[in-house]
């Protein structure tokens, strides 16, 4: 059986906080360790219990979402955050993902996508509800112009590399399929987020929708 997955819940009404907490203590592989009902309780239960994965509201008293994972991120830069919220205007979606968040998701989506979204950030890999997702695309297309065409500077591996983390793996993952080192697939993450002058793997991702890079064959 996997490792554990730690989870904290950080939502500011008692019954989603009940709801999350009631099927994800269903799950063998899944310990939800604390609850907080604002952001700034968020922040100091993360110094006691260090989770795996935060699920984080956005509009909350005392100090918000994105405010509460940037602190997080600078706290625990281990512990992954998603945003599980009602909103998805640009004014919430790229704050929180500039704080620190790698998935952001709608209160709308069932629970076994949720559990499988906490795995996956686990794992360090992101994901989006398709309504984000859009919108972080469409962005991108509107600062294409001082992006085009960076994606040949990357060499052939990391071209391969960047594909791979566009259609979801982990690190490990890439470092099986591509036979390397797990160093060497850092070494590559880095060196692509530097060539593309973008910010994490999510962005990484985004980017080679929008170039059409994951259907280059």
């Amino acid at each position: 059986m996997s490792e554990e997955i730690s989870v904290m819940i950080v939502d500011d009404h008692d019954m989603v906080r009940q709801g999350a907490l009631g099927y994800l203590e269903a799950q063998v592989d899944i310990r939800v360790v604390a609850e907080a009902e604002n952001g700034r309780e968020a922040v100091e239960l993360v110094k006691e219990h260090i989770p795996d994965v935060v699920l984080m509201d956005l509009v909350m008293p005392e100090m918000d979402g994105v405010e509460a994972t940037r602190k997080i991120k600078d706290l625990s830069p281990r512990t992954q955050i998603i945003v599980l919220t009602s909103y998805h205007e640009d004014e919430h979606i790229f704050p929180a993902l500039q704080a620190g968040a790698i998935s952001y998701l709608l209160k709308d989506i069932k629970a076994g996508e949720l559990v499988e979204a906490i795995r996956r950030a686990a794992k360090r890999e992101a994901t989006l509800h398709p309504r984000v997702a859009s919108r972080v695309i469409e962005q991108m297309n509107g600062n294409n112009s001082s992006q085009q065409g960076l994606f040949t500077d990357l060499t052939d591996r990391e071209m391969e590399v960047l594909t791979l983390i566009a259609r979801g793996s982990s690190n490990q993952r890439i470092m099986e399929e591509l036979v390397i080192s797990l160093g060497t697939v850092k070494g590559h993450v880095s060196n692509i987020l530097s060539k593309l002058q973008l910010a994490d793997r999510t962005q990484a991702a985004v980017y080679a929708w929008q170039e059409g890079i994951v259907r280059r064959e």
